[in-house]
């Protein structure tokens, strides 16, 4: 974790956590937003798990999330946030612009969803407009996951599949979720059906591709 030093900012600039995994790409963001008037940046994450303490820290007013990070996503760290600081604004800022991570999003407490093809210009506005109490959603993204419907699979179901990764055995899952591996074998069962795939390692695909993992 590294915190911005403080510079003589007029009072009222929005304050910026940015968590991003990808050290350039953090970089470049925090450069960017800083050279806005009105944005500060007052701290930089790399890891799921350190923006909680981060944000207690440093008490933005925004905190642009990616997804995909070391630890704990985005999406689980949204959802702190709401708990441990209500008055942070969630900003999710992804490459991976799939309707059932704007949707987990959602259900987060995030108040904006973007992906990152877009200029600076737009997120920093998009900054400004979730602060002002306004819900930012990408266009094209917002319209695929109405047609795309809810996420079919349960808590369970998502909890299986992502233990069968990197080849885990029936009975491996079984012992990582204290089931039963005929219970393990239901739940794989039903997620490939949901999923229209013919085995496991098919419906992981599947669903990560819609962003229901």
């Amino acid at each position: 974790m590294n915190e911005m030093p403080q510079d003589h900012r007029p009072g009222k600039s929005v304050r910026v956590l940015l968590a991003e995994d990808q050290g350039m790409m953090r970089g470049a963001l925090a450069l960017l937003l800083g050279l806005e008037e009105d944005i500060e940046v007052v701290a930089q994450v790399g890891a799921g798990d350190e923006i909680v303490a981060a944000a207690l820290t440093a008490r933005p007013d925004v905190a642009l999330l990616d997804i995909e990070l070391p630890g704990l996503s985005g999406l689980d760290a949204a959802a702190l946030l709401r708990e441990e600081c209500p008055d942070c604004r969630v900003l999710i800022l992804t490459t991976f612009g799939r309707p059932g991570y704007l949707r987990r999003a959602m259900e987060a407490g995030a108040a904006g969803f973007l992906v990152k093809d877009g200029p600076v210009e737009d997120l920093a506005e998009a900054i400004r407009r979730v602060l002002r109490g306004e819900t930012v959603i990408d266009p094209a993204l917002a319209a695929a996951a109405l047609s795309a419907g809810a996420n079919p699979l349960t808590a369970r179901e998502r909890d299986v599949l992502n233990a069968s990764v990197d080849g885990a055995t029936v009975a491996d899952i079984a012992g990582k979720l204290h089931l039963s591996e005929s219970t393990v074998r239901n739940y794989l069962s039903s997620a490939i059906g949901k999923t229209s795939t013919r085995n496991r390692m098919e419906a992981v695909r599947a669903a990560r591709q819609q962003g229901w993992l």
